[in-house]
């Protein structure tokens, strides 16, 4: 199980030439809540964004491994959810089915071999995070994810 923040700015090695070919800088999911991709930033003038599938990947503790350079694709679907760039979840109100609100989304917990979702890090503020630390939602099904808030039928670790 990874965590959004865990993988940010990792490097993605090519497996042929063992060559740093970028780094990690946002993941893309689905509008069912499921971990599709991540966005690598290529070390190159400009730093563009390219679409890594999460099943072309193996994710390790010092980074991500691809076969070849071929494994990045450009551009990402105008209609995907990204953690911090395109159509951003990061702040979005959680609620869960009642309607009432968690919080705000501040990281997600997943299994990067299938992408699923299995936990929703969130804040009710600064001096809450204080006082109280981190809270999460462990994910019972897949959330609905809305223009302006994530509607999640899930449990408090």
């Amino acid at each position: 199980m990874r965590t959004f923040t865990f993988i940010k700015d990792m490097p993605v090695f090519e497996k042929a030439s063992g060559t740093i070919v970028g780094n990690v800088c946002d993941i893309s999911i689905s509008a069912s809540g499921i971990v599709t991709g991540l966005l690598v930033k290529k070390n190159k003038l400009f730093h563009p964004l390219f679409f890594l599938d999460i099943t072309d990947s193996h994710c390790s503790e010092d980074g991500i491994l691809i076969e070849n350079i071929n494994s990045l694709k450009k551009p990402l679907e105008p209609s995907a959810n990204t953690f911090l760039h395109q159509n951003s979840l990061t702040g979005k109100w959680i609620k869960n089915q009642k309607g009432e609100t968690v919080g705000l989304l501040k990281d997600v917990y997943f299994l990067e071999e299938m992408g699923t979702i299995v936990g929703y890090e969130y804040t009710d503020g600064f001096f809450s995070e204080l006082s109280e630390g981190t809270r999460i939602l462990q994910s019972v099904i897949p959330p609905a994810i809305g223009k302006d808030a994530i509607i999640v039928d899930a449990n408090p670790m």
